[in-house]
């Protein structure tokens, strides 16, 4: 849901910063801003929180050292702090950490699609990831007969299929790092560790 003034009398509204963001309540949803509008999603459902969880654990135990696997972590995609995004997970090199936000590229965003949010993942954030130059953005379908990956890969400013899997099929990744995953594995009952790298 994105907050904007309505109608043509008055000024203009004052674009926000991420400065701003810290007037927010903490009441778990995630506050984002795209051109300096306010962008706010509902806390995660379960099976969402558990994809990011299974994910972030499998992710950082494949890292290699140099890597940083974060839930949740803020990124401001300009200069003048106008346009934030807080993908679901990010893997950045340990040298480009920053704060109080990421202002450096990620070397992986990733997105677990929710019924509200396949729009902005898909297409929106796809955009612009891309264009602040993060060099693998994964999308996560989470549904639950088939759960899938799709990894793109950032070619000439644009993405580019990388590859995708479903079910028990694997994706095997070679960015930011080899990994691989049985997306059934991010969502099934069952020994999910010994079984999420589809061996």
């Amino acid at each position: 849901m994105a907050i904007m003034s309505i109608g043509k009398a008055g000024p203009p509204a004052e674009r926000l910063t991420t400065e701003d963001l810290a007037r927010m309540p903490d009441d778990g949803r995630r506050y984002e801003l795209a051109e300096g509008k306010l962008d706010v999603s509902p806390a995660p459902v379960f099976m969402h929180t558990l994809i990011e969880g299974r994910l972030c654990t499998h992710l950082a135990n494949s890292a290699p050292p140099e890597f940083v696997v974060l839930p949740g972590a803020g990124i401001d995609l300009n200069a003048d702090r106008t346009r934030h995004r807080i993908p679901d997970l990010a893997v950045i090199r340990q040298r480009d950490a920053d704060q109080p936000y990421l202002t450096r590229p990620p070397a992986l965003a990733v997105e677990v699609v929710s019924p509200e949010s396949v729009l902005r993942d898909t297409h929106t954030k796809r955009q612009e990831y891309a264009e602040f130059g993060i060099e693998s953005y994964w999308i996560v379908d989470p549904a639950p007969d088939k759960t899938g990956i799709l990894a793109l890969r950032l070619e000439d400013g644009c993405y580019v299929e990388a590859a995708q899997a479903h079910g028990e099929d694997v994706l095997e990744a070679d960015l930011p790092f080899p990994v691989r995953i049985a997306p059934h594995w991010l969502t099934a009952e069952g020994d999910w560790r010994q079984r999420i790298a589809g061996e």
